[in-house]
C-alpha cells in the first residue's frame, strides 16, 4: 500500500498500520469527535486487521487513520468502522485519499462493496461516503441498522451507507 503523494509541499504516506501505530490511532481518535474506543481496540485493529486499515503519515507523524474489516458473512464487503483525520489535515481530501488507498490495498482485492454506519448529524461522513459513490460511479444505499433504542447510552441511531458494487 505504501502510496506516496505530495500535497502542499508536505509528503503524505498511506500504508497499513502496525501494532505500534495503534496508540497513535487511539490518541488521534481521542482528539477528535469520534466515539472513543479502548486503546486495546486500536492495537487490535492495527495488528489483526491491518490489511483492511490505513494510516496516513506526514513526516513520520500519524495524521489520519481508517479502521475496517471484512465482514465474516459478506466476504465481498469491507466495513469501515472509523475514519479519523487530524485537525491539521482537514479540508485536504485526506479521508477520501485514505478510502482510495484502502480499496486499492491487497486486503480489499475481492471487495465489491463498502459499508459504514453514520448518525444523522454527521454531515462530514455522509459527504465523504456519498462522494466515494459518485467518484466510483456506483450507488449509495442508506438504511437504518442500529436504532437509538438499541444503544445503552442514548446514542443516536446509526444508518448504514452501502456503496457499490465497484466496477471490476
Amino acid at each position: 500500500m505504501n502510496n506516496r503523494t505530495t500535497s502542499n509541499q508536505d509528503e503524505l504516506i498511506f500504508q497499513q498500520p502496525t501494532k505500534y501505530d495503534g496508540k497513535e490511532m487511539w490518541a488521534l481518535a481521542k482528539r477528535t469527535s469520534l466515539d472513543l474506543n479502548s486503546a486495546y481496540k486500536y492495537l487490535m485493529m492495527a495488528e489483526y486487521f491491518s490489511k483492511t486499515c490505513v494510516v496516513a503519515k506526514e513526516n513520520g507523524e500519524l495524521v489520519g487513520f481508517i479502521t475496517g474489516f471484512i465482514e465474516p458473512d459478506k466476504p465481498d464487503t469491507v466495513f469501515v468502522w472509523q475514519v479519523g483525520v487530524d485537525s491539521s489535515q482537514r479540508g485536504k481530501g485526506v479521508a477520501s485519499r485514505m478510502l482510495d488507498a484502502l480499496l486499492a490495498s491487497s486486503g480489499c482485492e475481492q471487495v465489491k462493496y463498502l459499508e459504514a454506519t453514520i448518525t444523522d448529524d454527521n454531515q462530514a461522513s455522509q459527504k465523504l461516503f456519498k462522494g466515494l459513490a459518485r467518484k466510483r460511479n456506483t450507488s449509495c444505499d442508506v438504511f437504518e441498522t442500529f436504532p437509538e433504542e438499541a444503544f445503552p447510552d442514548g446514542h443516536d441511531a446509526e444508518y448504514t451507507y452501502r456503496i457499490g458494487p465497484f466496477p471490476e
